[in-house]
């Protein structure tokens, strides 16, 4: 029934590159199929102005869309003003990095986690965050090993994945292809321990019933279980 041939409850081919940009503090080029993301975390050792003197720190996020990472180009929003859809993706990434992050072990530093999309196919909100806690978590520990704070500035991981009901089934993480037909679009945020994190859910075609919704959630939990494991596998790889 789906475009690509895959199971209701199956990840496209997923993988995790950490490590991946030589200067940033951590990285991870992140694959979801055909969606590509590259995410590089950088440790400022300042806080934003709001909280100097509060002895907090802060994690943040920036987000964008190479020119051709789609079919046709798109002009650069550095030159025109960035669009409401990027401010509202990577205020949810830099929402969903906040959460993991143990803030007054962290001190009065920021971490910036900047998701440049090199190749879109649907979910690259999703997979940015999915990426994006390997690089924050890469930079949490470089700040860890210059032995400056008293412990790992991480608490847990988060990880996020989109489903959406698709000729009448809820199905996992939507390519393009099912994304731009599906009846009902969502993004599941979901730390590793299964507590959720944000929900964003919104008929596209037809309302969705609660059952339907419940389906969703057990597919995204499922999904981002299946992504922690490969967070993790990815973070050890490092050594």
């Amino acid at each position: 029934m789906r475009p690509s041939g895959r199971a209701l409850d199956a990840l496209r081919a997923v993988s995790l590159e950490p490590g991946y940009a030589k200067h940033a503090e951590g990285s991870c080029l992140v694959k979801f199929g055909d969606t590509h993301v590259l995410c590089t975390a950088t440790v400022e050792d300042k806080p934003p102005p709001f909280l100097r003197n509060t002895g907090l720190g802060w994690a943040t996020a920036e987000y964008g869309m190479l020119p051709r990472a789609t079919h046709s180009r798109m002009r650069r929003e550095a030159k025109n003003g960035q669009s409401g859809r990027t401010q509202e993706i990577q205020r949810l990434i830099g929402r969903s990095l906040r959460i993991v992050v143990d803030r007054p072990a962290l001190g009065e530093r920021q971490i910036v986690v900047d998701c440049d999309v090199l190749q879109a196919d649907g979910g690259t909100r999703t997979a940015s965050i999915t990426g994006g806690y390997v690089a924050l978590y890469q930079a949490a520990k470089s700040v860890f090993d210059s032995k400056t704070v008293s412990h790992l500035p991480i608490d847990g991981s988060v990880a996020a994945i989109s489903v959406g009901v698709y000729k009448g089934k809820p199905v996992l993480d939507l390519d393009y292809d099912e994304d731009s037909d599906a009846e009902t679009d969502a993004n599941f945020v979901i730390k590793g321990d299964g507590r959720l994190v944000e929900v964003q859910a919104s008929a596209e075609g037809a309302a969705f019933s609660e059952a339907q919704l419940l389906e969703m959630l057990a597919l995204a939990k499922k999904g981002c279980a299946e992504l922690a494991e490969l967070q993790q596998a990815a973070i050890e790889s490092l050594g």
